[in-house]
């Protein structure tokens, strides 16, 4: 924020300005030059806010749609939660990797290339722990959180992320059909190079509990792979496009063989009365009770504790029956 003129420094220069000490189209000029902003080219930032902004939006849904899955596979509290989304190089990404690590090498079909999803090794231990029946609880020590998982291990964590990067499929069909492939687990970083050092890519950073244990899972999309894509990464054209969806004939059809089949509880008021808990105790067969109903009055019928119909009681094949005789279109709640 620029400095505020003292009433002396602005006697000064209206001082000088009078004796042409200060020249008015100096300053003019000053003001007309073009402001350069400053560009890193061994950091291109080739993703856009809005851009950027639409992959949080697709994420914060699949992790609503991880939550849900991780909550019953795992039969454990689980949270999910997006944290961040950010454009940077690859080189700064491959830094950040803890040694060992837990790498999926993702293709990413239909698009022509591959992403890296990294899970820290709590998460991949604490889920590891609940599948094989354990409490998911870390049990201290560094060298159980670093050390390299065994065969039986990475088989069930491969399961696991087959299913994770299957959920993505959904958040994505507003835009692309996707259909992504778990290729490899790789555990050293070294070995996941799948675009040059300095490609730009997104990342998404996601923080999960599971249980008493917390850790981070990062998605890596370069910037290469999505390319394609990129001009429909807008926040508009996106809520534009997920709104558009119709209802067809089948999906219209299905809805009301559901509806059609639902059941729902009918009931008929014949009457009421109030007595004393006295005359309740002393009630006998035989006894009558009178209703404050008259016998040619229409009886209220309540569908789900509405008033739905009037009717009439009767008789049909020596069953008691009502018939309906009104349609009552705005009901009132009772209590049951």
């Amino acid at each position: 924020m620029p400095d505020v003129l003292s009433q002396n420094e602005i006697d000064e220069l209206l001082a000088a300005l009078s004796t042409g000490e200060v020249d008015v189209s100096e300053i003019e000029e000053e003001k007309k030059e073009k402001k350069v902003r400053k560009y890193d080219f061994s950091r291109p930032d080739k993703f856009a806010k809005d851009q950027l902004r639409t992959l949080e939006i697709i994420h914060e849904n699949f992790s609503r749609l991880l939550n849900n899955f991780l909550s019953g596979y795992l039969r454990t509290y689980i949270e999910v939660d997006v944290i961040s989304v950010q454009s940077l190089i690859y080189t700064e990404f491959s830094n950040s990797i803890s040694n060992p690590a837990i790498l999926g090498i993702v293709d990413f079909a239909p698009f022509s290339g591959q992403v890296i999803i990294d899970i820290s090794s709590d998460i991949a231990n604490a889920m590891i722990e609940r599948v094989l029946g354990g409490t998911g609880k870390a049990s201290g020590g560094t060298a159980k959180e670093n050390r390299t998982l065994t065969e039986i291990e990475m088989t069930l964590l491969r399961n696991i992320l087959i299913k994770f990067i299957n959920l993505l499929k959904e958040p994505w069909g507003n835009i692309v059909e996707l259909r992504p492939k778990l290729e490899n687990i790789e555990t050293n970083a070294q070995f996941a190079q799948i675009v040059s050092p300095s490609e730009s890519v997104a990342l998404i950073t996601f923080n999960l509990h599971i249980g008493d244990n917390e850790g981070m899972v990062n998605i890596c999309i370069p910037h290469y792979v999505i390319e394609p894509i990129l001009p429909s990464l807008s926040s508009r054209l996106w809520f534009a496009t997920s709104n558009k969806k119709e209802v067809t004939e089948e999906e219209r059809d299905a809805l009301e063989t559901g509806i059609s089949r639902s059941r729902l509880n009918l009931t008929t008021m014949v009457g009421g009365s109030s007595i004393t808990v006295s005359e309740l105790l002393n009630l006998q067969k035989g006894d009558i009770i009178l209703l404050n109903k008259g016998v040619k009055e229409s009886l209220d019928v309540f569908v789900e504790n509405k008033i739905k119909y009037r009717a009439k009681p009767g008789i049909k094949k020596k069953n008691v029956a009502i018939m309906i005789t009104e349609i009552v279109e705005e009901g009132d709640d009772i209590d049951e």
